[in-house]
């Protein structure tokens, strides 16, 4: 897990310990709720709507620990670049691109813990 840029060994272990092993988890959105960096909608009726936050249910610990990391693999980790700047880039506020970030940095550690492989930046999904 260690081959992702952007995380490093006490967030790798964290991870690890923190998940089971990542045995808790079927899917890696599963693992973002867990940690509690998946977007809440405000809203009531029709009328009231409110700004988009991060639910904040799940392990404080470790959503820290996983955007304190965000902020290296912004800089170093070319998909979560991409992501980053994009969003920067429609107008959106850092912290929420970062929230993004930390969110992409989960999904692949969750591939890479899953599939046992090291991190490749050049991979590309037969599914896309």
């Amino acid at each position: 897990m260690q081959t992702i840029p952007g995380i490093g060994l006490k967030t790798a272990l964290f991870l690890i310990v923190a998940t089971d092993g990542f045995k808790k988890f079927e899917t890696a959105s599963q693992l973002c709720s867990y940690v509690g960096i998946t977007p809440t909608i405000r809203e009531s009726g029709s009328s009231v709507r409110g700004r988009s936050r991060i639910s904040k249910v799940g392990n404080k610990k470790l959503r820290n620990r996983v955007f304190l990391a965000a902020f290296s693999a912004y800089k170093y980790n070319r998909a979560c670049k991409a992501l980053f700047d994009r969003i920067v880039a429609k107008g959106k506020r850092a912290k929420l691109a970062l929230i993004a970030v930390a969110n992409k940095l989960l999904k692949q550690a969750f591939a890479i813990a899953k599939s046992g492989l090291p991190y490749d930046e050049n991979y590309v999904s037969k599914l896309a």
